[in-house]
C-alpha cells in the first residue's frame, strides 16, 4: 500500500498533466496574502472564462511540467504559486485574471506559458486586452455579410423605386 503523501503527488501531476494535455498552455501566478473568500472569487471568475486554479507543492508542479517546459517557465513557480488552466480561449482567462487583480493586488501574475513559449506578464495583459474568439468569430461574419447586405438593400431600392415609378403612371393615366 502506497503513502498518502505519494497518491497525493500521483493524484497532483496526474491532474496537470491532464490541465495541459488539450492545449499545453497555461498561467503561473503567486497567491501569497489573499484570503480565502478571495480565493474563491478568483476560482469562480475564472469557472466563468472556462479556466481553472490549480493549487500545487511547488516541487511536484516542477517534476510535472519538468519534460513539457523549458527551465525559464519552471522558475517562475517559486513560494505560494497557482496554475490557471483554461481549455478554449487564453483572452478569456486573462481577462478575468487582470479583471480581479484590479481589486486584489496581492495577487501577482508571474507569467506563463503559451503554445510553445514562455510569455511575461505584460504579454498576458496585452492578451487579456484582445477580444475573445466568439467576438472575433461576430466580427467576421459581419464583415463576410455586410457586402451581400448591401447589395440586397441596393437591388431591393431599385425594385422600390420602378414600384414608384409604376404607381405614379397608374396614378397619373387613372386621372
Amino acid at each position: 500500500m502506497k503513502k498518502i503523501s505519494v497518491l497525493v503527488k500521483e493524484t497532483s501531476t496526474t491532474r496537470i498533466h491532464q490541465g495541459i494535455a488539450g492545449n499545453n498552455s497555461f498561467f503561473i501566478i503567486k497567491y501569497s496574502g489573499l484570503s480565502s473568500p478571495a480565493m474563491s472569487t478568483l476560482r469562480i471568475a475564472l469557472r466563468g472564462a472556462n479556466a481553472e486554479l490549480f493549487v500545487v507543492k511547488n516541487t511536484v508542479a516542477r517534476k510535472a511540467l519538468k519534460d513539457k517546459v523549458g527551465e525559464d517557465v519552471l522558475k517562475l513557480i517559486d513560494g505560494p504559486a497557482g496554475i490557471i488552466f483554461y481549455k478554449d480561449d487564453p483572452v478569456g482567462a486573462s481577462k478575468a485574471l487582470f479583471t480581479f487583480l484590479k481589486d486584489n493586488e496581492k495577487l501577482k501574475i508571474e507569467g506563463g506559458f503559451l503554445q510553445e513559449r514562455m510569455v511575461t506578464t505584460k504579454e498576458l495583459e496585452a492578451l487579456s486586452k484582445l477580444p475573445t474568439k466568439d467576438v472575433l468569430r461576430a466580427q467576421v461574419v459581419f464583415t463576410l455579410k455586410s457586402p451581400i447586405t448591401r447589395l440586397v438593400m441596393t437591388l431591393k431600392g431599385n425594385m422600390r423605386a420602378l414600384v414608384c415609378c409604376l404607381e405614379q403612371i397608374k396614378t397619373k393615366k387613372a386621372n
